[in-house]
């Protein structure tokens, strides 16, 4: 009530209402706000930060691409699958122990013999497959296609140094292109 005796509009139900709206309101925004800031973190297919939007089966947490596990401490890995495929990129200094243990290269063979690979594209920048995030390769790549020690078809592209013919790039990032069980 004010002085004259009259109900004031500054209290009662209303006032109470009105707070609780602006309340709310902030409430939504902030709530909205910090989805809309963290929402790669938060909706990742099956909650794995590893797996590409579309992804259409979960890879276990040790990634046997190609018949051997990704390299330990192997990092920016990332994969996408779909149509009873799987393509996984990451980033390596162990390249060489990996394609040896995965059987695309026979031990001892030196890593760009051409009965196991290819050249690829030599472009500064290479398109990752489509579906598969993640930064794109730095060219030149070697290319390779074998059958995994599981008996599967599988296709490596790694990045390869630019200015020495026989080496990765250090570290370097590959893809590995598979089928899944």
């Amino acid at each position: 009530m004010n002085v004259s005796g009259a109900p004031d509009s500054r209290t009662g139900p209303w006032r109470m209402l009105s707070c609780l709206g602006v309340v709310v309101i902030v409430l939504a925004a902030l709530v909205g706000g910090t989805v809309w800031l963290f929402q790669d973190e938060l909706f990742h297919p099956f909650g794995d930060v590893r797996a590409c939007e579309g992804s259409e089966v979960q890879l276990p947490g040790v990634i046997r691409a190609g018949g051997a596990s990704i390299p330990a401490g192997a990092s920016e890995v990332h994969y996408f699958t779909g149509n009873g495929s799987a393509q996984v990129t990451f980033v390596s200094n162990q390249m060489p122990d990996y394609l040896y243990r995965a059987g695309i290269l026979p031990d001892g063979n030196p890593l760009f013999d051409e009965k196991y690979g290819t050249k690829g594209v030599a472009n500064d920048e290479i398109e990752l497959p489509d579906g598969l995030c993640g930064s794109s390769l730095r060219g030149p790549v070697w290319i390779y296609d074998s059958t995994s020690a599981t008996g599967s078809g599988v296709t490596i592209m790694v990045e390869r140094s630019p200015t020495a013919d026989d080496t990765f790039r250090f570290p370097t990032r590959a893809v590995v292109t598979y089928n899944l069980p």
